[in-house]
């Protein structure tokens, strides 16, 4: 039986910040994949956002990993020629009661150390984004966007010259704790046993799955996967924003949003849309509820402007009629195997918080 002392499960943007952590550290690492490449499923699905950190709840894992990954993320960018773009971004209100909310989300991103935010005038905010339609704004000059992809690289390039290992093809069908570890069997093309010292469960949308999967891990500490479809819809024609606007939040996530990619294409979403399976293409039909809600900021939206994009599906861990969920890195402190480190619900800003989850984790093994 093959021996190896980390195994990294899944090679989206967290894996593979994990992989190059540990092996930064020194330590023996190989990363698992079922997929053909990095970074297939929920990491190249989204919206490629630097998040700032504003939303989420007081000393969450959510509001620590953003904002200490942030600055991570533009200091890793900057040393490894990430494509990035510090451009900001405004979160508009149309109503009176939505620019009651604004102070409130202010405060909560203060307590979370977002101290840069302003909130400015419908008349400010149209000196920004003249074509925007508002009563007032807040803006956030810290987020971003990122090529997701490129980074993802960067990451890779890394775990490997620091000595890790990636096999493809290679999904994880089951586990065992050991005294001295876990013993997986691995499938795909070519099918092996092996023992590893530590195995991350980072298998994103399957976390919960292989979780289940490993003989000796506690079922009580297992939660259900529950998945939040969005769906993107691409602007056809040249924006007139420079910045990324999104709207006061909505439950399940926060509202259709105008984001723009490294290559300057303009796309709307993600809305909210709870499937039971992983089906990812966008329903056209969806695109008229996008221009209602883009033209209460965005008047000037033409009809048919819009082309059905891309989807993607947040990893949550808890049911639609709750609002929130959290990061959950659990470890032997939880399941009482010491040779197993779960995350779960690592959706969004996990792409942003990854450094930052990634050091959690290997300070939490050192």
């Amino acid at each position: 039986m093959e021996q190896v002392d980390c195994v990294v499960a899944g090679a989206g943007v967290v894996g593979l910040a994990v992989a190059r952590a540990l092996a930064l550290a020194g330590r023996e690492v190989l990363v698992l994949e079922k997929a053909e490449g990095i970074g297939t499923e929920t990491s190249s699905r989204n919206s490629e956002v630097i998040h700032a950190g504003i939303y989420y709840k007081a000393d969450s894992l959510m509001a620590r990993f953003c904002v200490a990954g942030k600055k991570a993320l533009y200091r890793y960018c900057a040393e490894h020629g990430v494509p990035h773009a510090n451009c900001g971004k405004l979160i508009v209100a149309t109503d009176a009661e939505e620019a009651d909310k604004l102070d409130g989300i202010r405060a909560r991103a203060a307590a979370n150390g977002v101290d840069d935010m302003r909130k400015l005038t419908a008349a400010e905010a149209r000196a920004l984004e003249p074509a925007l339609h508002c009563t007032a704004a807040l803006l956030s000059p810290s987020t971003g966007i990122i090529d997701s992809h490129g980074y993802m690289v960067a990451l890779q390039g890394d775990a490997e010259n620091a000595g890790a290992i990636f096999a493809f093809h290679s999904p994880i069908e089951r586990g065992r704790v050991t005294d001295t570890g876990i013993e997986i069997a691995v499938g795909g093309t070519d099918p092996m046993t092996l023992h590893c010292n530590l195995l991350i469960n980072s298998a994103g949308l399957h976390a919960p799955a292989l979780a289940h999967r490993i003989e000796g891990m506690p079922a009580e500490h297992v939660p259900t996967a529950y998945y939040a479809k969005g769906n993107y819809f691409t602007l056809t024609g040249r924006s007139p924003f420079t910045r990324l606007i999104y709207p006061v939040p909505v439950p399940g996530g926060l509202g259709t949003h105008l984001t723009i990619d490294m290559g300057g294409q303009t796309r709307f979403g993600p809305d909210v849309e709870w499937v039971d399976g992983l089906h990812y293409e966008v329903d056209p039909s969806r695109g008229e509820g996008f221009y209602a809600a883009i033209r209460r900021w965005w008047p000037d939206l033409k009809d048919g402007a819009l082309q059905p994009g891309y989807s993607g599906i947040r990893p949550k861990i808890v049911p639609p009629e709750i609002a929130s969920q959290d990061f959950v890195i659990q470890d032997r402190t939880t399941h009482g195997i010491a040779s197993l480190v779960n995350l779960f619900g690592i959706e969004s800003p996990g792409l942003t918080a990854s450094l930052a989850i990634a050091d959690e984790v290997a300070a939490r093994l050192a």
